[in-house]
This record gives structure tokens, sequence and C-alpha cells, in this order.
């Protein structure tokens, strides 16, 4: 399960803002957000278990998010839903992640699972529950767990829309302070009015807190390895600025090259 918020191009220069929690059983072994081998590159932590991701951005800009969905009948043997978010992170834009994602989920192929693709042209919600549909997200804030995206019955949904509205957002630096202090916040003892879930076996097991603005320079990846209301967030904004910076790098070695073979040609 999961619990993210995305604004969506509402904050200028900053079209991708993103605050997301990850809840699952505290034994299942997971290696930290680091840049993955192969093309294209992207950074994402890994479940080590079935070896898919969570969450990730790619080169591309493109920000990919699993959630759990119910599904009444599931195939017995389901293909890990971890390991279509690494393919996902594979393409070159969302339209493409989201075409690929209903693809592969009306298949019937995998258990109940909602994917969030973005990048600063287009984002979409996948549902794969019992039917497989893709719904456009409009620039705004939406709020997602593991049924619909905005759906005004989640008690969560609401806790999380109503504390990241309290202000008025107009920076990227405003919505993570602010998602930082919602998403950090622990249920009462009713088990309401927060998000953090604590638990013996299952719960909050991490944190993440994403900016992807238009300028690379100012890109931001923090996360907290547990329950962001015990632990603190690492910054890993130099990993995803690597990452980002791919192609950039790329023409810049073609540009310094392309002089030499020009000289070259000429004698």
């Amino acid at each position: 399960m999961c619990i993210l918020a995305i604004q969506y191009k509402t904050v200028r220069g900053a079209p991708i803002l993103v605050a997301h929690n990850r809840e699952e059983r505290f034994d299942r072994p997971t290696q930290a957000p680091k840049i993955q081998s192969g093309k294209p590159r992207s950074i994402c932590g890994i479940d080590r278990k079935a070896g898919g991701t969570w969450l990730g951005v790619n080169q591309h800009g493109l920000l990919v998010v699993a959630a759990n969905r119910t599904r009444s009948n599931p195939p017995p043997e389901p293909r890990s839903r971890g390991l279509l978010c690494r393919e996902l992170l594979g393409m070159t834009s969302a339209r493409r992640a989201v075409q690929h994602a209903v693809a592969e989920l009306v298949s019937g192929n995998y258990a109940g699972v909602n994917y969030l693709c973005a990048d600063a042209h287009y984002a979409a919600v996948v549902l794969g529950g019992d039917r497989v549909e893709a719904q456009e997200l409009a620039p705004g804030l939406h709020v997602l767990t593991n049924g619909n995206v905005d759906d005004p019955y989640d008690e969560r949904q609401e806790f999380i829309r109503r504390q990241l509205t309290l202000q008025k957002i107009e920076s990227a630096v405003t919505f993570l302070a602010m998602a930082s202090r919602a998403f950090a916040r622990p249920s009462d003892g009713s088990g309401r009015r927060g998000v953090v879930v604590l638990g013996e076996e299952f719960g909050t097991v991490s944190s993440t807190l994403i900016s992807l603005p238009k300028k690379i320079q100012n890109s931001v990846f923090q996360y907290a390895a547990g329950p962001p209301c015990d632990v603190k967030y690492d910054d890993y904004s130099a990993l995803l600025r690597q990452v980002l910076s791919t192609d950039k790098n790329k023409q810049a070695r073609e540009t310094e090259k392309r002089p030499k073979e020009e000289v070259g040609s000429k004698k």
C-alpha cells in the first residue's frame, strides 16, 4: 500500500511535486534509492525480494509510482507489479508508460495495482483493479492510495488534501515543507487523522519527497528509510540531478567532438 500526493503543473517552474509514503511488511528486504544500470538511466529503490520498485524517476523526467489496489480475482501466480514499475521507467514519456501499463494489465497477469505516470507534459493514473482504465490528471493537487484517485470517501486522502491546502503553494520549497510535515503525521489513538501507519509487522517503511523543476540543478529527492515521524530524510538530490543531466551531458560531449571531427575532415 501507499499514499501519495502530486502537485501537478500549478507551481511556476516546478511542474511535478510529489510526496509518498510506502507501506509494507517491516521484514521485507529493501535497497535504498540508487542509480540503476541500463538505459534510460533511472534512480529508484529496489524491493530485494521480487526485484522491482515502487517509485522512480528516469533521465527523461518520467516519474512512476506503484500502489496496491483491490482485485476480486487475482491470478494464482501474478507477475510482480514492481517489475512492471521498473519496465515503465524504461519508457521515454509518461504517455508511453501509460500505454504500456494498460496493455500489460489487461492481460490479467497481475494482482490489483495503481500506477502514477507523470512527466512535464502529461500525467495519468492507471487503475488496474477489476477493470483497467487510465485517468489523465488535470493541473492541480491529486491524492492516491489503494483505491481511486481523489476519492472523497477516503479519510487519509482527505486529511492530506486539507493539510496541503492550508496555505497557497507557490513554490517547491513550500510544498516540500508542508508535505514533509503532513506525511510524517502519525494516526491518533483511534487510528484516524494521520498518515503514518505504525504496526508490529506492517506499516510505513519509507517516505519520499520529490521536486522535478524545469531547472535540473534545483531538483530534489529526499528519502526516509523508515516512518518519517521517527526517521529523518536523507538527501539523494545529487543522484537525481545526475540522472536528469544524462542527455545534456551526452549532447555536450557530442558538441565537443564535432569541431575536432570537422577540422580533421578538412585536412
